[in-house]
C-alpha cells in the first residue's frame, strides 16, 4: 500500500516540478549549443547542436552529444523541447538524441516530442527506442509503475528534398546538400540524404547548412537570409590531427578522408562565396573540424571569408545566441 501512494506523487514531481521551474528563452534566436565538428571529441567544444527559439518555444537543430548538459548551461530545461530537427545522421551530429529522449521518458514527459530527419531517421529512432524499453519497463523500481511506453513519447517525420512545412506557426524548408555526393536519383541517393535547413520565423529567417560542401541548393535555400549558421572546415588542422590522433592511418584511408574533407564541407573561402552568392545578412561559423582555433588561425579564417563576403562575421563558440 505504501509504494502505491509513493509512486503516483513520484510522478507528479517528475512530470510538473522541471516545467514549473524552468526559465522561458528569450527573444528569437539561434543558441549554438555544440561547435566542434565531430567525430572526435574536444575538450573545450561540445559536438554539434544547436537550439532554435521561437515564441518561448526551443528546437533542437541537431544534438551531438553533450546536448542535454548544453540546454542545461543555456538555462533550457528539458521538457521545453518540442522537436528535433537532424541535418543528416552521422553519430557527431545525433549522438546525444538518445539521452534527450531517454531522459523525457524517465521525467514523465508524455507529450510526445517530434523529430524531423531524412530517411533513415525512423531506424535510428526506433534503435534509440528499443534501448529505453527496459528501464521504462522497471520505472523507479515501484511495483505496477512503469514509466510511459517509450514509442509513445516519440513521433519521427521524414523529410523530402525541397519540403516545406509549417511548424507551430513557422515554415521549414529542407534542402538536399553536398555532404554526400552519390548520383542523382541512384539507390544510395534516395536512401541517404544530408539536409540544410530554413526557418523563417516571420520577423526574421535563419539558414543552417548542416554539414555541406558547396551547393547550388544551399544558396538558393539561404536567398536573402538574415542570420545563415554555416560550417567549415580548416583542411590544415584537420589533417594535422588526423595525423596525431591515427599516426598509423594507411595512404589509401588518408586519402580517401582528404576527398571527404575538402568536397564534403566548406573552406573559408567557400563559406565567403556561399554567403556572398546569397546575399545574406549576417554570417556565423560553426563545426570547428580542427578543434577551437587560436587567435592567429582565427585572424586567417576571417580574412579569408572577407575576401568574399563584406558582412558581419562570427565565429560562434559554445552557448553563443544569435
Amino acid at each position: 500500500m505504501r509504494g502505491w501512494a509513493v509512486a503516483p506523487v513520484l510522478a507528479v514531481l517528475l512530470a510538473a516540478a522541471p516545467v514549473a521551474a524552468q526559465p522561458v528563452p528569450g527573444a528569437d534566436g539561434f543558441i549554438t549549443l555544440g561547435t566542434m565538428g565531430g567525430p572526435v571529441p574536444s575538450p573545450d567544444r561540445s559536438q554539434p547542436a544547436n537550439a532554435l527559439v521561437h515564441q518561448g518555444k526551443v528546437y533542437l537543430v541537431d544534438a551531438g552529444d553533450g546536448t542535454v548538459q548544453q540546454l542545461a548551461r543555456a538555462g533550457i530545461l528539458l521538457p521545453r523541447v518540442r522537436a528535433v530537427f537532424l541535418s543528416h545522421l552521422h553519430a557527431d551530429h545525433t549522438g546525444g538524441l538518445s539521452a534527450v529522449l531517454a531522459l523525457r521518458n524517465q521525467t514523465n514527459q508524455r507529450d510526445p516530442i517530434t523529430v524531423y530527419g531524412p530517411p533513415g531517421t525512423r531506424e535510428l529512432v526506433a534503435g534509440m527506442v528499443a534501448s529505453m524499453q527496459p528501464a521504462a519497463r522497471v520505472g523507479y523500481g515501484i511495483p505496477g509503475q512503469p514509466w510511459a511506453p517509450p514509442a509513445d513519447t516519440v513521433r519521427v517525420i521524414e523529410l523530402t528534398d525541397g519540403e516545406r512545412m509549417a511548424v507551430d506557426g513557422f515554415s521549414v524548408t529542407a534542402a538536399q546538400n553536398s555532404h554526400y555526393d552519390f548520383a542523382p536519383g541512384s539507390l544510395e541517393d534516395r536512401n541517404y540524404k544530408s539536409f540544410s535547413f530554413r526557418f523563417d520565423l516571420g520577423s526574421r529567417s535563419i539558414v543552417y547548412t548542416g554539414d555541406t560542401g558547396p551547393s547550388a541548393a544551399v544558396e538558393k535555400l539561404a536567398k536573402g537570409a538574415d542570420l545563415l549558421v554555416s560550417e567549415m572546415i580548416d583542411m590544415g588542422g584537420t589533417m594535422a590531427n588526423v595525423a596525431r590522433n591515427s599516426p598509423d592511418m594507411p595512404p589509401q584511408a588518408k586519402q580517401q578522408l582528404e576527398q571527404h574533407l575538402s568536397t564534403h564541407h566548406l573552406t573559408p573561402d567557400a563559406v565567403g562565396q556561399l554567403a556572398s552568392r546569397a546575399g545574406v545578412k549576417a554570417l556565423v561559423i560553426t563545426h570547428f573540424a580542427a578543434g577551437t582555433p587560436d587567435p592567429e588561425r582565427t585572424k586567417g579564417y576571417i580574412a579569408e571569408i572577407r575576401k568574399r563576403f563584406t558582412g558581419p562575421v562570427t565565429l560562434a563558440n559554445d552557448l553563443d545566441r544569435f
